[in-house]
């Protein structure tokens, strides 16, 4: 579904991203992982057309999308959950839920996709008229989660869903992914929690330094002593 061929990001003279490539199969739930600074949120970002590589290919369904902007990415079907959860603050939870939905391929199916939401996340409609900044940070990760769909992707990276939550929050989050998995939809999964991400994923990338240095299954990484010992101190 989602193919990175051999791509090249820098920062000025700091190459952030070098020679990735990697492969995400249409219905998988892919994990990347690796230290802080390896290059993860940079490789989502490229993905996502909001950096372009310096050199290299990326296509969804065999369509080349690198250097494309990154709202016409979206439309496509590639959505995103931002570190840091990135709700609008000062709109309501019903408003960031709307900004969601005003992708052209969304706009038709904004209601059903909304009450869909609404479903899934009964705290955000029971809050849907609250300012989304007064949110807790779990009420704010379900409205992260909920405004990608509202688009109506085919793919979603989620880049440290978990980040900063209480563990029963965390759980409801990785369950909500492996339930949105079931259901079809393609999840590329960048989480501090390794442990967890490798045994979500169907496939999984360990990124060093900005480079791929092991792959292989998510049981096959968590087998593996490298990843054992620099991850999860085994």
């Amino acid at each position: 579904m989602l193919a990175v061929e051999n791509l090249e990001v820098a920062y000025g003279d700091v190459r952030a991203l070098d020679d990735v490539s990697l492969e995400v199969a249409e219905g998988a739930i892919v994990a990347i992982v690796g230290a802080n600074g390896a290059g993860k949120t940079t490789l989502i970002r490229t993905i996502a057309g909001m950096l372009k590589p310096v050199r290299g290919r990326i296509t969804l369904r065999g369509q080349p999308i690198e250097g494309l902007p990154s709202f016409k990415v979206c439309n496509l079907g590639i959505g995103q959950v931002a570190e840091g959860r990135q709700v609008f603050p000062s709109l309501t939870v019903l408003e960031n839920l709307e900004m969601g939905a005003m992708l052209p391929r969304a706009r038709a199916e904004q209601g059903n996709n909304l009450e869909r939401i609404f479903a899934m996340f009964p705290r955000l409609d029971e809050r849907k008229a609250q300012a989304a900044g007064t949110l807790s940070g779990g009420e704010q990760q379900m409205l992260a989660i909920g405004r990608c769909l509202m688009g109506k992707p085919d793919l979603v990276m989620f880049d440290e869903p978990s980040l900063g939550l209480a563990p029963a929050i965390v759980q409801t989050v990785l369950q909500t992914i492996r339930d949105l998995n079931r259901d079809g939809l393609t999840c590329v999964l960048v989480e501090q929690n390794v442990a967890v991400s490798l045994k979500l994923a169907s496939r999984a990338y360990v990124l060093e330094n900005g480079r791929v240095t092991l792959s292989g299954t998510g049981e096959e990484l968590l087998a593996d002593d490298r990843v054992r010992q620099a991850y999860l101190g085994m």
